[in-house]
């Protein structure tokens, strides 16, 4: 089952909420916000986590996408939530990227009580297969030989992603134009559409065109070679830049949200991650699961944001 057909049955097993101002979930309804556009590697995973928490638990779980703002606009829909264990916050990057910028009105310590770290994923720089460029240093080249004729895209500006690309463009002193769009898969649409030049995505939102043949993995930020792409080299193997990184996803409640809801949610969460009929479906859309739930995840997203501040200084990284 391909990338769309797994979608467009998670899409008929869950309710699909559209950002709506003043729309809540009601106390029967638990609602998982995801501040990222459909079809992105957040609202894949939230998709398949409220199918199966619904089939193992009976509950009645909605998706509802508030893109917008660097995710800042769903995240703080989700900081001003009620703490009654009804409003759920999809996460990955930009929520500690945002923090590190000190962008949106919320602290991750203060605004929210961590329940899990669900799944991670590489990120990927892509290119159209069709495109002349074979290597990470054929794209460089191209950009270094065309200065400020190239562009690079990603979902942005001022995310993981961004940062990535900023890492690159800093390492190696090309001239290329950044297209920042509201998320990978519009991102995607503008690579094969012939915009930009190269983009680089989180792996579930490219795994079914990279599958397909109609992307060319060039390299990835992860730490080593991805089982599922030992063909594509990390960016520290291209020797283009030193630098390592990946997309996390996990879930957060709003600050206060009693106890024994943070853990029955934790316990539903990672029931569902860890159910046989969630495995596959992971793998397929390069989902690694990791199931750290607590104070660990809590320990994570601060010192993920200590990195990040680290990293925007050195890259001189600004949101408008």
């Amino acid at each position: 089952m391909g990338t769309r057909r797994l979608l467009a049955a998670i899409l008929s097993a869950c309710v699909v909420v559209p950002a709506v101002a003043g729309s809540s979930a009601s106390a029967q309804t638990r609602r998982i916000i995801v501040p990222y556009t459909p079809g992105s590697g957040p609202d894949i995973l939230a998709r398949l986590m409220a199918e199966q928490i619904g089939a193992q638990n009976g509950l009645s779980m909605v998706v509802e996408n508030r893109p917008g703002g660097g995710t800042a606009i769903g995240t703080e829909v989700a900081a001003r939530a009620e703490p009654d264990g009804n409003t759920i916050l999809q996460v990955a990057n930009a929520f500690v990227v945002n923090a590190a910028l000190k962008r949106g009105n919320y602290d991750i310590a203060k605004s929210f009580e961590p329940i899990c770290q669900l799944a991670a994923t590489p990120m990927i720089l892509v290119v159209q297969s069709s495109a002349p460029y074979r290597s990470a240093q054929d794209v460089i080249a191209a950009a270094k030989a065309k200065p400020g004729q190239l562009s690079f895209a990603s979902g942005g500006p001022a995310t993981s992603l961004h940062i990535a690309i900023e890492v690159i463009r800093r390492a190696t002193g090309i001239d290329v134009n950044y297209v920042p769009y509201g998320g990978s898969l519009p991102a995607i649409n503008a690579l094969m559409g012939g915009h930009v030049q190269a983009v680089v995505a989180d792996y579930p939102t490219i795994v079914g065109q990279l599958k397909a043949g109609t992307l060319r993995a060039l390299a990835t930020t992860a730490p080593q070679r991805v089982e599922a792409l030992p063909d594509v080299p990390t960016l520290d193997e291209t020797g283009i830049a030193k630098y390592e990184d990946g997309i996390f996803y996990g879930v957060v409640v709003p600050a206060h949200t009693p106890a024994p809801q943070i853990k029955a949610l934790s316990d539903a969460f990672l029931a569902a991650l860890k159910a046989p009929a969630v495995q596959p479906k992971l793998a397929q859309q390069g989902l690694f699961p990791v199931g750290a739930c607590g104070a660990p995840f809590g320990a994570f997203l601060r010192e993920t944001v200590a990195r990040y501040e680290r990293v925007i200084k050195d890259a001189n990284i600004q949101t408008n």
